[in-house]
């Protein structure tokens, strides 16, 4: 086993004191705080907070009775919800932001070839969450409360309670959004050596039954629902084994990459 040398060391030279590392962190995070707030007050202004619970709405409302409405059980519930949503659409809307400010923070300590992968998945994952979250309100939403409505009997007024519908949206956003970040943690487990790509393909099968299984827990309790989130996970499943090729050849370290001396 060679040791490194101090003088072709990427990183030598680059050390802070730990207080200094504080500083930077203390700062990093008033910076994303920063972005949130003001991405915040442009939401407040336009187009405020009811617009906005309105517009989560949509998908529920459209699909409910005609003379049917959405009901507030609680006494401050029409206040307050729709500022929940504003506030966690503002950072929601910042997360790129957010990530920015963590990826300034921790890349001056990553070699080359670790920030060659570092911050591809920080994007990615990002994008993945905003595709799986847009999925789930433009299409599963859709999908998913006419069927249910259908199914409500006869002798039922639906009358929604807004609180209700936001933590059911809210763990549906989640819940696609962590689903669609399979290639993400694909492209980790193989770069890390946990798994191998062979042992990924073998894998599908049981990927598939387990992905059946999380479809079925977590969405509304309709085939459309788990059938959308079922396909995507398997698709992306595939999409992952095909980026950890390409991450494991771009992303090694110069050592990996220099032939091992048989002496």
């Amino acid at each position: 086993m060679t040791t490194p040398n101090p003088e072709n060391d990427e990183l030598a030279g680059t050390e802070q004191p730990f207080v200094q590392h504080l500083f930077e962190l203390r700062d990093r995070l008033l910076y994303a705080l920063y972005g949130v707030a003001v991405v915040l007050i442009g939401l407040f202004l336009y187009p405020g907070p009811s617009h906005l619970y309105d517009l989560l709405a949509k998908p529920l409302v459209s699909s409910l009775p005609e003379g049917s409405h959405m009901i507030a059980v609680g006494v401050v519930s029409p206040f307050l919800v729709p500022i929940k949503v504003t506030v966690l659409a503002a950072v929601g809307l910042s997360l790129p932001w957010i990530l920015y400010q963590v990826w300034a923070f921790v890349a001056p300590g990553l070699y080359k070839h670790e920030k060659r992968l570092v911050f591809p998945l920080v994007m990615a994952s990002t994008l993945l969450f905003y595709t799986g979250a847009a999925f789930c309100y433009f299409f599963v939403f859709g999908q998913a409360f006419p069927a249910i409505q259908k199914m409500a009997p006869i002798s039922v007024a639906v009358s929604p309670d807004i609180e209700a519908y936001l933590d059911f949206v809210i763990t549906m956003f989640i819940a696609f959004g962590v689903a669609f970040e399979v290639p993400i943690v694909v492209v980790i487990l193989a770069r890390m050596g946990i798994v191998t790509v062979s042992q990924l393909r073998d894998f599908r099968t049981y990927f598939i039954v387990g992905a059946a299984a999380i479809s079925a827990l977590v969405t509304p309790p309709d085939p459309v629902s788990m059938i959308a989130l079922l396909i995507p996970m398997v698709a992306l499943y595939e999409v992952g084994i095909w980026a950890a090729i390409v991450f494991i050849k771009h992303t090694q370290a110069p050592e990996e990459d220099a032939p091992v001396n048989p002496a």
